[in-house]
């Protein structure tokens, strides 16, 4: 995962974006602090965007190989995504 700063990314937008469709997750910061992460559209964390757009769920990692780790959820149409992960994390808690 690459950290970039709110400058270096207005510098070149469309190389950031790029990298991203390369598989790169990139953090933009200001000030040091994380304002957004860049994450590829596919893949493992493809599945999560939308969650994650919306503020639904957050996820934490420190490198792409811990991302990779990131369990995969079969949602069915009729179910909230975020039942499904609180489920699990029941299941997990026992």
């Amino acid at each position: 995962m690459s950290t970039v700063s709110v400058r270096e990314f207005s510098y070149n937008p469309s190389a950031m974006f790029a990298r991203v469709e390369q598989g790169e997750t990139i953090q933009v910061t200001r000030h040091g602090k994380i304002i957004a992460v860049l994450l590829p559209g596919g893949g493992t964390l493809g599945r999560y965007a939308p969650l994650v757009s919306k503020g639904l769920i957050r996820l934490k990692a420190t490198t792409t190989g811990d991302l990779d780790q990131v369990r995969s959820y079969q949602v069915p149409a009729d179910e909230s995504p975020l039942d499904v992960l609180l489920a699990d994390r029941a299941e997990d808690e026992r």
